[in-house]
Formats: C-alpha cells, structure tokens, sequence
C-alpha cells in the first residue's frame, strides 16, 4: 500500500469513528402501554383490585389524593450528548371514589410535558451577597470581639457583672 492509501484509510476510519457518536439514542421509561387494556379501564364497573390485576401497580398514587393513580410511560431521542427529549409522552390518570370503584379515566400526552431550566448552577436566596474571600476570612476578628454576650459585655467571666 502506498502511503496516500494508507492516510486515506486511516482518515475514513476516524472519521466513522466520529460519525459513530453520532448516532441517535431512544429510551423508553416506565409503564408499557397497551392500548387494548388501557381503553377497557370503565368507570362505574371496574375497582382499585381489577385496575390493578389489569394494568399492574401504578407508577405513582396521587400526593394528596391517594384516590388518584398514574401511569405514566415516556419515550425519549437524543444525539449522543444532547440532553434527551420527550418524543412520546403516555399520563394514564385513573381516579377513585371513597369505596373504591372508578370514577373517571383521562389520558394526556407530551404536551403537557414541560421544560424546567433552573436558574443557573445556585439557588438564590434573600440577604447580602458574599464574596469567597468574605466567606474565607468574614470571622476573623468575630470570636470574643465585644457586644452581647461577648467580653466586655453585659455578662462578665462566670456569669456574673
């Protein structure tokens, strides 16, 4: 092999190699759908007992309702190190009166998925805003300077004036 050969061959093979992180990713988490059984949940005829021998243990019960259950399935793409997005979104809510029987059956799907950008890498708090080296060197001189409570102050050594 000639030397051009050998750098043309050596060039296609990185780049394959860069090409090959590339590649679009698919997850999916969560419940697994299935329509069939998920269109065959009826309210007034089905209980908490035949949901659950039907569809399985939800994947969350409401936080303030525990009369709520959620099924929730979601499939997502990405190139190799963008952040993942929702492609496919499945929220099966199925709600429950006080005795147990299904009262209501709603599916929603991604667009109500929403995208939470916090603010920065720091949470903002109320008060003054402090430097490192306030942080760092900020006590020095606080520890037995006088004031309430300090030397000096309105208690003496021993607790007494």
């Amino acid at each position: 092999m000639t030397i051009k050969a050998n750098s043309i061959l050596i060039a296609s093979a990185i780049a394959l190699m860069l090409l090959s992180g590339c590649t679009r990713l698919r997850a999916h988490r969560g419940y697994v759908v299935d329509p069939v059984l998920t269109t065959s949940v009826s309210p007034g005829i089905d209980d908490k007992r035949s949901v659950e021998d039907m569809l399985g243990r939800p994947t969350f019960v409401g936080q303030f309702n525990e009369s709520e259950w959620f099924y929730v399935s979601r499939n997502t793409k990405q190139l190799a190190f963008s952040r993942p997005k929702p492609e496919r979104q499945t929220v099966l809510r199925v709600r429950f009166d006080e005795r147990g029987q299904v009262v209501d059956v709603a599916e929603t799907g991604v667009e109500l998925a929403v995208n939470l950008s916090p603010d920065g890498d720091a949470t903002p708090t109320l008060g003054r805003e402090r430097g490192f080296f306030e942080d760092l060197f900020g006590n020095i001189g606080a520890v037995g300077a006088g004031g309430p409570g300090g030397p000096g102050g309105p208690v003496g050594p021993g607790g007494g004036p």
